[in-house]
């Protein structure tokens, strides 16, 4: 009997010290937790304070900054597409590049997001000139005569049938850099003929431009 009860008061001890290391364990992780929280509650305090900005406004600032690097893109796109070679340079004046996550304030930030709007209107008004090229109506039916697009076959290549002449005249650094004209996408072989006919108007195409009433 007395052996019984020993037993049972171990029992009893090894239970309430491992309640008690679960209850000390608890405290500690919720101290923890607490003191991260605060850390970071701290920090995000200390970059608001130091900006001048909530940080909803540094979220702001952020995506501002990629979308005025995806509009500056997009218009050096298109325009390797108009002129057949990349821009010497697109013009950095718009560029954000003094206005870091902790330099923005309150004022640049609107600065910042005049400058997205700006940027948006110059890569939609690039993006349109490039798809509406010069006689754009002329080309396609003069496409729908001469072959595809992707056409490989030499001694003409792509939906306007360019020699490689020709390719080199209009299209030296498309031809260099991507291969013959079926390696260019429509707009591209587009543009290229577009350059040929503001010094030749519609004459290496005789016959299909006169099927097509251009010439």
């Amino acid at each position: 009997m007395r052996r019984s009860i020993l037993a049972c008061g171990l029992l009893l001890a090894f239970a309430g010290m491992a309640t008690a290391a679960a209850a000390a364990t608890a405290s500690n992780n919720n101290q923890s937790n607490a003191s991260t929280t605060t850390s970071t509650s701290t920090t995000v305090a200390t970059t608001a304070t130091r900006t001048g900005l909530s940080r909803w406004q540094l979220r702001t600032a952020a995506a501002s900054r990629r979308h005025i690097r995806r509009y500056r893109a997009d218009t050096r796109h298109w325009l390797t597409v108009m002129n057949g070679r990349p821009p010497a340079h697109v013009s950095r004046s718009l560029a954000p590049r003094s206005l870091s996550a902790r330099s923005v304030s309150a004022g640049s930030l609107h600065g910042l997001l005049r400058l997205e709007r700006r940027w948006r209107r110059v890569a939609h008004r690039t993006w349109w000139r490039a798809t509406h090229p010069p006689y754009l109506h002329a080309w396609l039916c003069i496409h729908r005569y001469e072959g595809s697009w992707a056409d490989s076959g030499s001694p003409y290549w792509g939906g306007l049938q360019m020699d490689l002449s020709f390719q080199q005249t209009y299209g030296g650094w498309l031809l260099r850099h991507k291969g013959t004209a079926d390696h260019w996408s429509a707009l591209e072989q587009i543009w290229v003929a577009v350059r040929a006919s503001r010094s030749r108007g519609f004459s290496p195409w005789p016959s299909t431009a006169r099927d097509c009433g251009v010439y």
